[in-house]
């Protein structure tokens, strides 16, 4: 008798010490709680991109796409599981009615503080070869999306912590098992995390829009209006001889509407190129030419993400055209494009018009980018 009391007391303190107060912990001496069983059977994903984009997505082979890695991507997305506090998600900067931003000058993080800059639209970043963020120091889509855990001005998280949330979730390890083939909890980790967030980010695409199904599927056509913007937009199309166009930076064969490069706009009146108050494309490079450099973002959706600039200073698109035309400050480094041009009220309301073709009402409502909680 006194032998049986003294196993069964044994085996109370070994599933004691195999949980907490949040339930399994030790894996490593409760070997049968690591195990994650269920199915693996890995389905492709194709992309669906119109014939005339005429481009192929950049699609690491260490990360192709699938329907399971995809929508493991779309829940971390969108859970604040990956915050300090459980109250932020990357969907909190990223808004899909907004066209995946959020509306604000400047980001604001868990502890309450604001960043530097605005948050960027992700659309069409399967197609961005030259780095991501305002200032392209990520240089993959999985680069990116390491950093915001960790940034104290944004999600304020350490991986490790991300990592146990996560291994001790009831749904994500079988998630990350259909996603990528786990056998056990212990080989989530963050590497894999972020590739399934790159995964969904680069279904994120935007090609329906009035201007697509005017210019590439020969349907319907532009008002009056709307045709002068687009005559005016287009460098290569502009009546006015002094007016250089915005698709010198906001080109890429019609298609993207970026070309995903850096450029000093002339916004900033400083004194020299070490007077910048933030160096952008120069923190990354440390050349002092490329201080006050910033990404050309993409005008796709363009009316639905102000505030405008990498620091959000002008609320609407008629503040931002009225500084192009009012020209830079010749400032050393100030793109040759950006000079002083003309535009009456009409040819000004003209451009804003061609610009709102480029909506896709499609975008910002498709279920399969939509909050999988709700």
């Amino acid at each position: 008798m006194k032998f049986y009391w003294i196993t069964i007391l044994a085996v109370l303190f070994f599933v004691a010490g195999c949980k907490d107060d949040d339930g399994p912990m030790d894996c490593t001496d409760c070997p049968d709680q690591d195990i994650i069983v269920g199915p693996y059977e890995p389905v492709s994903y194709s992309l669906e991109i119109p014939e005339w984009i005429n481009a192929q997505p950049i699609i690491p082979t260490d990360n192709a796409l699938t329907v399971d890695g995809i929508e493991l991507g779309r829940h971390l997305f969108y859970d604040p599981i990956l915050s300090s506090d459980s109250t932020q998600a990357c969907a909190s900067c990223h808004i899909q009615e907004k066209a995946f931003t959020d509306g604000l000058n400047v980001s604001k993080g868990v502890l309450g503080m604001t960043g530097r800059r605005s948050s960027m639209s992700i659309v069409n970043m399967a197609y961005n070869n030259d780095g991501f963020f305002w200032d392209g120091r990520a240089e993959s889509l999985e680069a990116q999306a390491l950093l915001p855990v960790e940034d104290h001005l944004e999600l304020n998280e350490s991986w490790e912590n991300v990592v146990e949330k996560l291994r001790r979730h009831p749904d994500y390890p079988q998630l990350f098992r259909k996603a990528f083939g786990l056998e056990k909890k212990s080989e989530i980790t963050k590497e894999l995390a972020v590739k399934a967030i790159a995964q969904f980010e680069r279904t994120l695409l935007s090609f329906d829009s009035k201007y697509d199904q005017v210019v590439w599927r020969n349907d319907g056509e532009f008002t009056e209006e709307e045709e002068m913007g687009k005559s005016l937009f287009f460098f290569e199309q502009s009546q006015l001889v002094n007016h250089p166009g915005c698709s010198h930076c906001h080109n890429n064969g019609d298609r993207f509407f970026t070309n995903n490069k850096y450029f000093n706009n002339g916004i900033e009146d400083v004194d020299d190129l070490t007077a910048f108050p933030d160096y952008g494309r120069g923190e990354v490079t440390n050349s002092v030419y490329d201080n006050g450099k910033f990404r050309a973002p993409s005008l796709r959706n363009i009316e639905l993400t102000a505030p405008y600039m990498h620091d959000g200073r002008f609320q609407t698109l008629e503040e931002v055209i009225a500084h192009y035309m009012s020209g830079g400050h010749g400032v050393e480094n100030e793109d040759s494009n950006i000079k002083m041009f003309p535009l009456t009220e009409d040819e000004q309301a003209a451009m804003i018009a061609f610009l709102k073709t480029l909506t896709d009402e499609q975008f910002i409502q498709n279920p399969a980018f939509s909050n999988p909680f709700e």
